[in-house]
């Protein structure tokens, strides 16, 4: 969640930073992603390390490469698709609802 009256890129880079221990730079937005149950928005970059050491924190307390096709035992519908769509970014962000579980729409 972005603080108030904070840029979306500091809150990006504040909220990686926090649950990664790594600094970032945002290269572009791949996707917008509304919970249409909660009203929530989230923003999603692809971003490039600059600097930091990637350590277990509060927020994220293990981390791992994954392959694509490892999503789905992971993660819900609705967040996977946040990854995929990263991945597969073509210059064009993706416009996704979900209900926190499933993907509704694109919008």
């Amino acid at each position: 969640m972005l603080e108030l009256g904070e840029s979306i890129p500091d809150g990006l880079r504040r909220e990686v930073r926090e649950e990664t221990g790594l600094t970032v730079e945002p290269d572009a937005l791949t996707g917008v992603y509304k919970n249409l149950t909660r009203g929530v928005v989230a923003l999603v970059f692809r971003c490039h390390a600059t600097g930091g050491v990637l350590a277990a924190t509060a927020e994220a307390d293990d981390f791992r490469w994954l392959h694509r096709d490892e999503l789905a035992a992971l993660v819900t519908p609705a967040y996977a698709v946040r990854l995929t769509d990263a991945l597969d970014y073509a210059g064009t962000p993706a416009v996704q609802a979900h209900d926190g579980t499933q993907v509704l729409a694109e919008l």
